[in-house]
């Protein structure tokens, strides 16, 4: 047996190191796709694999001119489930990239596994905020939004139509805290109470007894898939739409809501980054493609999946598939060289999105469907995020 420290091993090492040379280009990309595809909360994740596959299907099955083998798996709404499921696509399926997952708690007990094994994690959704600061990573990038945004503009606007007692809701985990921080962070009135419910809560009414009992003149509520469906259903059917306002984050009154809880959702204003209506070139093909594919209109989830496709498709291109090389990786997944169907979007340092904000109405369309429209200007343009100072990535 020869020893790492003979001659002929020496040599044989040398000469291996010679022709490896340069990083070559890899002969596919592999993406370990981990979403809630079961449970109340399924919708969101298939709105989000739904579009991701179609933005690889309308490249040929390709991302950044490789073939392109996306594997997708259900974390079943548990933080445990998804931590396998990482570790499986990350250690045995050797995955270049991972991305889909919903909820924020299930993705901070996950992206560890990334993080450690230097895999690059593409957010479609969940960006909590100690990711926008202290705990920055440069494998993380979020092509969503982080949590307290869309809560930001909520409550800038709750404050631009003068309500004065408002109402908070959301579950008990951190894109709930998050929420409701970012709502009081623009919101000029008075918080009339302040409650946190279970994580995937179903019964509202002892919740809706104590705003009845407060008197607000709104209800702002962070509770998304079969949580707000739920809630607004019962927040109507006790008569609590009569009395007061319901405003809502672009998730709580979108198209995965809209089509169980129907004309209940006419006149609910939301903010969010995109909508159905922006008028620009890849967000009116992508709007089109989807309905044509799935039959269904695009959600603000399917919209991010959508842009995650897309951005991971621009960075292999931009390293013309010599995806080992993980600084020029992370440098083209920075770049941001691809058309989003919202529009401007850019990273800021943290790795996370600037952008714009707009306030939504649920109306009726030309065909008598559901849907949400934008007003006006933007909320906010080129928002970014209150934390991003405490991130030390250049």
């Amino acid at each position: 047996m020869r020893t790492a420290s003979s001659p002929f091993f020496a040599a044989a090492l040398a000469a291996g190191l010679l022709l490896a040379g340069p990083a070559a280009a890899a002969d596919k990309v592999k993406v370990g796709f981990v979403s809630t595809l079961s449970g109340p909360s399924a919708a969101l994740g298939v709105d989000i694999r739904d579009a991701f596959l179609l933005a690889v299907k309308l490249n040929g099955g390709k991302l950044g001119g490789l073939p392109a083998d996306v594997m997708v798996a259900d974390d079943q709404f548990k933080p445990d489930v998804a931590k396998q499921l990482f570790e499986k696509n990350i250690k045995r399926d050797r995955v270049d990239f991972m991305t889909g997952v919903v909820f924020s708690n299930i993705m901070l007990a996950a992206v560890p596994e990334a993080f450690d094994s230097k895999t690059f994690y593409i957010s479609p959704n969940a960006a909590p905020s100690p990711l926008a600061g202290k705990e920055c990573n440069p494998y993380f990038f979020a092509v969503s939004w982080p949590n307290d945004a869309y809560h930001e503009a909520a409550g800038q606007n709750a404050t631009n139509k003068g309500f004065k007692k408002v109402y908070l809701i959301a579950p008990n985990y951190q894109a709930g805290k998050d929420s409701l921080a970012g709502f009081k962070r623009y919101f000029k009135g008075q918080v009339a109470g302040e409650v946190y419910t279970k994580l995937g809560q179903l019964d509202y009414s002892a919740e809706l007894a104590e705003v009845r009992a407060a008197k607000p003149d709104a209800v702002y509520t962070f509770l998304p898939g079969g949580m707000g469906i739920n809630f607004i259903k019962q927040f109507v059917g006790a008569g609590l739409s009569k009395d007061m306002s319901l405003l809502q984050p672009g998730f709580g009154a979108d198209q995965d809501i809209i089509r169980p809880v129907g004309d209940a959702m006419l006149g609910t204003f939301d903010t969010a980054h995109w909508a159905l209506d922006l008028p620009n070139a890849a967000n009116r093909k992508f709007v089109a493609e989807f309905e044509k594919e799935y039959k269904r209109l695009p959600s603000v989830y399917a919209s991010q999946g959508y842009d995650a496709a897309q951005l991971i498709d621009s960075a292999v291109r931009e390293v013309k598939g010599k995806i080992e090389d993980k600084d020029a990786v992370r440098r083209a997944l920075k770049a941001a060289k691809f058309q989003s169907v919202r529009g401007d979007f850019k990273f800021n340092t943290n790795q996370y999105p600037i952008q714009n904000y707009y306030l939504r109405v649920v109306g009726k369309d030309a065909q008598g469907r559901l849907v949400n429209k934008t007003l006006g200007e933007p909320i906010f343009k080129n928002h970014g995020d209150a934390y991003v100072q405490d991130c030390g990535m250049k």
